[in-house]
């Protein structure tokens, strides 16, 4: 299950108080004030984590609340810094202030840490207060205040490329032949529900992590069918890969289809509708073999496309499907600015 929005409260330690102590020894019967600090609160730390691809933990816990920090004692001694709370967070994962919808951080890179809530600074004890004209000081600073905030987490995931088209464009089917990635598959609309992700293994050890986006519909940037909720995920793609069923069986035109899907996108995102993008006429295997190279040259013709823009394959049969992956990884790698390695290098 993908859970790619949360709202959560977190709340950093408040730090300690500092120590109003005096030195009392045998001997020594005016040692004066020796009050250590007080410890530092625990922060709130937000982790990037690449092995996290959902939000599912904050469906069950709300609460991350950092430890206090210690108060200070006797002798000087500096009172034990709280420990943090550190949340860990799948890549591509949006930071809000819940309160102001201010975005606060970019979750991109494994490791990536940003403080949302700072613990309170530890006080000074009566130590620091000593003076020679003030040489008993009963004087202590309290800890710091904690901070408390409300955070909206929203997910958008990060893929190389991401599949679009109509429901039933046989998605899914491809992502499923490419990788190890088992979305359902089945003859009628929307059996994806959620965005599926799957990593798609090449000769060379290359690899591409392949986004299968859920079928949109007409009025998709306005919200209908699975609108919204899932054309965000397409924007940290770097390559679109746009299918079309070139015989739809409801009897509808493929270049209609695709027509709706880009207006959707430009409707959505100007910069979605200037990504890369490679049409794969698909399911070959329902036409004729000696009608299909003319379909495909009408239906490129139709939407002006070049021989490097578009490819015929077949998700069922695997027709086409290598080089599908070949350009994908050009692609990719283009823009990405890197440069494009071959096999064996």
């Amino acid at each position: 299950m993908l859970i790619d929005s949360a709202i959560i409260t977190v709340r950093s330690g408040k730090g300690g108080n500092g120590s109003a102590h005096f030195r009392r020894e045998k001997g020594i019967p005016k040692g004066g004030p020796d009050g250590g600090d007080g410890g530092r609160g625990g922060h709130v730390i937000l982790v990037g984590d690449s092995h996290l691809d959902t939000l599912l933990e904050f469906a069950f816990k709300v609460h991350f609340f950092a430890q206090e920090g210690e108060n200070g004692h006797r002798k000087k001694s500096h009172g034990r810094d709280g420990v943090d709370m550190r949340v860990r967070l799948p890549l591509g994962c949006l930071v809000f202030d819940a309160d102001t919808d201010e975005l606060l951080v970019d979750i991109r890179e494994p490791g990536q840490e940003f403080v949302a809530a700072k613990g309170g600074r530890g006080g000074r004890g009566n130590d620091h207060f000593k003076t020679s004209t003030h040489q008993a000081p009963t004087e202590f600073e309290p800890g710091g205040e904690p901070v408390e905030r409300r955070l909206r987490f929203e997910l958008k995931l990060i893929a190389d490329v991401g599949l679009i088209g109509l429901p039933n464009a046989g998605k899914s089917t491809l992502l499923k032949a490419i990788s190890r990635a088992n979305p359902k598959v089945a003859a009628y609309p929307f059996t994806t529900l959620t965005p599926q992700l799957g990593i798609a293994e090449m000769a060379g050890e290359r690899r591409m992590v392949v986004a299968d986006i859920p079928g949109l519909i007409e009025g998709a940037s306005e919200g209908a069918g699975l609108g919204h909720d899932f054309l965000k995920h397409i924007e940290r793609t770097s390559v679109l890969v746009h299918m079309i069923d070139v015989a739809p069986v409801d009897g509808s035109d493929p270049i209609t289809n695709y027509r709706t899907i880009r207006k959707e996108l430009a409707a959505f995102s100007a910069e979605l509708a200037h990504k890369p993008e490679l049409v794969a006429f698909n399911k070959l295997d329902l036409i004729e073999e000696s009608e299909r190279e003319a379909l495909v040259r009408r239906l490129r013709s139709r939407l002006r496309l070049t021989k490097d823009d578009c490819l015929a394959i077949s998700g069922v049969t695997g027709e086409g499907r290598q080089a599908l992956l070949e350009r994908c990884w050009s692609l990719v790698r283009e823009a990405k600015g890197e440069p494009i390695e071959q096999p064996g290098w």
